[in-house]
C-alpha cells in the first residue's frame, strides 16, 4: 500500500468541513457530555476559531489521505497544541472512509502525520479521543500514544 497526504481542493475541503463538523457533534452527543444543541454550538465556535481562514489558516494542516492513488480519508493537525506547549502538535481529526477501514490506512495515516510533524520540527503529537471510540483508542495505544488524562462523567 502506498499512502500519500495531499492538500485538498477547495471543494473537497468544503465538503469535508461540513461532514467533520457533524461527526464531531455526533461524537460529543454520543459521549453523553452534552446536548446536541450545546455540542453544535461548541463545534461551530471551535471551528471558527481554529480554521478562521479555512485551508489557509496558519499553523493548521489539513490533508486528503490517499491510498494507492485514491482518496481514503482525512487528516487535520495543528503545529501547536491548544495548551501552547512549544514543539507539540495536536491531531484534531483523523478519519478513514468507512469503505477503507480495517486495511491499515489509519495506522499509515498516523505514521505519515508523525513524519510530517517531525519534518516540521515538532517533538510530540497530542490528541483527544472519545471514550466510546474503542477502535481508535486501540490504534493510538498500539502506535505508542499514552493516556495523559481521563475525564469521566456520571449522570445523576
Amino acid at each position: 500500500m502506498t499512502l500519500t497526504l495531499r492538500r485538498p481542493t477547495d471543494a473537497e475541503y468544503a465538503a469535508w468541513s461540513r461532514v467533520a463538523l457533524e461527526e464531531y457533534i455526533d461524537e460529543m452527543v454520543a459521549s453523553g457530555s452534552m446536548s446536541r444543541r450545546s455540542a453544535a454550538e461548541k463545534a461551530r465556535t471551535e471551528d471558527a476559531e481554529l480554521l478562521s481562514a479555512g485551508l489557509d489558516t496558519p499553523g493548521q494542516l489539513i490533508f486528503r489521505v490517499e491510498g494507492d492513488g485514491q482518496p481514503v480519508g482525512w487528516l487535520w493537525f495543528g503545529l501547536q497544541q491548544p495548551k501552547r506547549e512549544q514543539g507539540v502538535g495536536f491531531i484534531y481529526d483523523i478519519s478513514i472512509d468507512e469503505a477503507f477501514r480495517g486495511r491499515g490506512y489509519g495506522r499509515a495515516a498516523m505514521k505519515a502525520a508523525e513524519e510530517e510533524a517531525r519534518r516540521r520540527g515538532l517533538t510530540a503529537l497530542v490528541l483527544n479521543v472519545f471514550g466510546q471510540n474503542a477502535v481508535a483508542r486501540s490504534l493510538y495505544t498500539r502506535l505508542g500514544y499514552r493516556e495523559t488524562s481521563v475525564q469521566m462523567r456520571k449522570e445523576l
